[in-house]
């Protein structure tokens, strides 16, 4: 008969691998629909600031149902609530291609923006729970599914974008996404709301400290300084997140439109940069450990500026491509390293003010470059990214220096 605990820790891996199978299945959906973008343009007759409010449907919509989805959590349970919103992501990524006007354009993307956003928050709140119960720090290993999920999507896209039409595209996505959420929601649920008798896996050495600095007494210097401290380290997740949404929306376009090039290699223009960023998240802990993650974080802040300024100003299809992987590479730990500081230094308020303003990063940047591509150039727009990407690695830097001065 097998030691509880050891039944306990099979059960823990299971519900590991089927939450990474959730972020992998989300980034390969959203992914899916980026690379078709610039055929559902076309089909409504957009232009770039017509697209861009359309695009910012998507995470308006994200925006409006987190709050909600966090009381569902607590009410019915993060994991359920983590398949219920990824089948419904599954059926609304089937819904772009159908429409064919702006406006309608803009409604099924609300619809594709609650269910991105319900997803991504009820997976965390989920991860939150498994990194806890396991004592280990693999929340990285979620993120990396994520991105590898994207790769695959852009990946993927990119062959078929000669073959078949946004329509089957995302349809076959979809039936996708249903069949892994089926599948992998069965491991999930099987091991929700488990038995507080069980024996609780061992502390891993490297886990993260379960109090903070808030927690373990206000009377602390660097607890005093954490009002300043977490908003300084939103604003690096915003800065973060400015660039993955400007990327994600406006990459194919700005390949296709500005560089000519061809539909499948401007699909795997995306793909490029999801890769680097799939490389950057595996490789993340490590580095983490060998540079320290205020290092980590300026570094990865100034090689994304630099990456995407090749990337935004070069004429050269490759060149945009290597700077894409520069991006990826660059911004693949600053959001997630953020959020860990914001949780070091505010405990759950601190995630969810650090959270608030990553997302906001998400909500302004895709309209801000379809305004600034129509104002001056999409090029010139991009270069946005760029200086958001050295703001964040000067934030990282200062937020560093304020705690080693108060801690």
């Amino acid at each position: 008969m097998p030691h509880p605990s050891a039944t306990a820790a099979t059960a823990w891996s299971a519900a590991r691998l089927a939450l990474t199978a959730f972020f992998a299945v989300d980034g390969f959906l959203f992914a899916a629909w980026v690379v078709r973008i610039p055929d559902i343009r076309a089909q409504v007759h957009a232009s770039h600031s017509a697209l861009g409010l359309a695009l910012l449907c998507v995470s308006a919509g994200a925006v409006a149902t987190m709050p909600l989805v966090g009381r569902l959590c607590l009410r019915h349970g993060s994991r359920r609530i983590t398949v219920l919103s990824l089948a419904v992501l599954s059926a609304a990524v089937v819904l772009p291609p159908h429409a064919h006007s702006v406006p309608t354009l803009g409604a099924v993307l609300l619809l594709f923006g609650a269910g991105y956003g319900a997803a991504n928050v009820a997976m965390n709140s989920t991860a939150v729970e498994l990194v806890a119960e396991l004592r280990r720090p693999v929340m990285p290993s979620f993120h990396a599914g994520y991105s590898l999920g994207g790769l695959l999507g852009a990946a993927v896209g990119g062959l078929l974008a000669g073959q078949l039409t946004a329509s089957w595209a995302l349809a076959c996505s979809g039936v996708l996404g249903v069949l892994v959420t089926a599948g992998a929601g069965v491991v999930l649920l099987r091991g929700d709301s488990p038995s507080h008798d069980s024996p609780a896996p061992p502390r891993s050495s490297t886990a993260p400290p379960r109090d903070t600095p808030a927690e373990r007494g206000a009377g602390r210097p660097l607890a005093r300084a954490a009002k300043l401290l977490v908003p300084l380290v939103g604003l690096t997740a915003l800065c973060s997140s400015y660039g993955e949404g400007s990327l994600a929306d406006w990459a194919t376009l700005h390949l296709t439109d500005d560089v000519h090039a061809s539909a499948a290699l401007a699909a795997f223009g995306y793909a490029a940069y999801a890769f680097a960023m799939t490389a950057g998240r595996l490789a993340g802990t490590w580095l983490s450990i060998r540079l320290g993650p205020a290092r980590l974080m300026v570094a990865g802040g100034l090689t994304a500026g630099a990456g995407m300024l090749v990337a935004a100003l070069t004429p050269s299809p490759w060149l945009v491509l290597a700077g894409f992987v520069l991006v990826g590479l660059g911004l693949a730990n600053l959001f997630p390293l953020a959020i860990a500081r914001a949780g070091e230094l505010g405990g759950p308020r601190g995630v969810a003010t650090a959270s608030t303003l990553g997302y906001a990063g998400m909500l302004i940047g895709p309209p801000v470059i379809g305004f600034l591509a129509d104002a001056a150039s999409l090029p010139l727009a991009l270069t946005t990214v760029s200086a958001a990407a050295a703001g964040a690695a000067a934030l990282a830097a200062l937020v560093h220096r304020v705690g080693r001065r108060h801690g």
